[in-house]
């Protein structure tokens, strides 16, 4: 039997399992491809928020991109929290080395808005990862922390793309989600400058939405692997984690994750 596509995950680890690597690597199962993972941070984390986080050393983070590369091969690479400048940097150049699309996630702060990111890092953002990304997945508080640029209205979603796009990645999807300007739809904008897709989908009421920005991310990198060209795989990604979010649950006393395995839960309750 021959391996399904591989996508590696480099990210932070979420003990509460919604985001981070565990979001990842749920995704990935749940869309067909095998995910691998490299952890840059171990955080400690529940429904409430993000009570501590521990970077690991550069050192471990390189050994384990080279041994998952180096032996078993990739078909896409998806980056999460990558927590310092030096992190930031070390990978930028893995990537380079990588004959693979990536899917760069900027992450800036968690869904409860504890940093994730080291302010002195987002120069590395800008000038190292964002120019070796096939697609950047940047939210409206990310982009407003990387470009100074200030989204309230979806027309300004155009000009978010352009300086986001001014650092050099491929295609950006700019994640609307925090807009509320048409009521029942929540929309982003996915361009590489020369082709806009507006890509709308229904605004569930669901508080239950943590991981949402990695599950997306990873989303659309299995469906890279999976050799999808970057509007398709973008809207095969929407269309899943439109589904995760309506099937969010509740867990603890705070924000709930989305639910990853929403079609798999589905299927059976049909089958049943």
């Amino acid at each position: 039997m021959s391996a399904p596509p591989r996508v590696l995950t480099v990210a932070g680890s979420d003990s509460g399992g919604g985001a981070g690597i565990q979001a990842d690597l749920k995704t990935m199962l749940a869309l067909g491809v095998h995910g691998m993972s490299v952890l840059t941070a171990v955080t400690a984390q529940n429904s409430l928020g993000v009570q501590g986080a521990w970077e690991l050393p550069v050192e471990a983070v390189r050994a384990q991109y080279r041994s998952v590369v180096d032996d078993i091969g990739v078909q896409a690479v998806k980056t999460g929290m990558l927590s310092s400048a030096e992190i930031v940097e070390t990978v930028a150049d893995l990537i380079a080395g990588t004959d693979a699309p990536a899917v760069v996630d900027p992450v800036g702060v968690s869904k409860h808005g504890d940093p994730l990111l080291a302010v002195s890092a987002l120069d590395a953002v800008r000038t190292r990862l964002l120019p070796v990304a096939t697609v950047a997945t940047p939210n409206l508080d990310e982009v407003e922390q990387l470009t100074g640029v200030r989204v309230e209205e979806e027309r300004d979603l155009r000009r978010a793309a352009q300086a986001v796009l001014a650092f050099g990645p491929r295609w950006v999807v700019i994640k609307g989600g925090h807009l509320t300007a048409e009521p029942g739809v929540a929309v982003d904008l996915l361009t590489d400058g020369s082709h806009e897709y507006w890509l709308r989908a229904p605004r569930h009421d669901n508080r239950h939405t943590h991981g949402t920005g990695c599950t997306l991310a990873s989303a659309i990198a299995s469906e890279l692997a999976q050799g999808r060209p970057v509007p398709e795989a973008v809207a095969a990604a929407k269309e899943y984690v439109t589904g995760a979010i309506a099937a969010g649950f509740a867990l603890g006393g705070g924000i709930g994750p989305v639910d990853h395995a929403w079609r798999l839960r589905r299927s059976g309750a049909e089958g049943g």
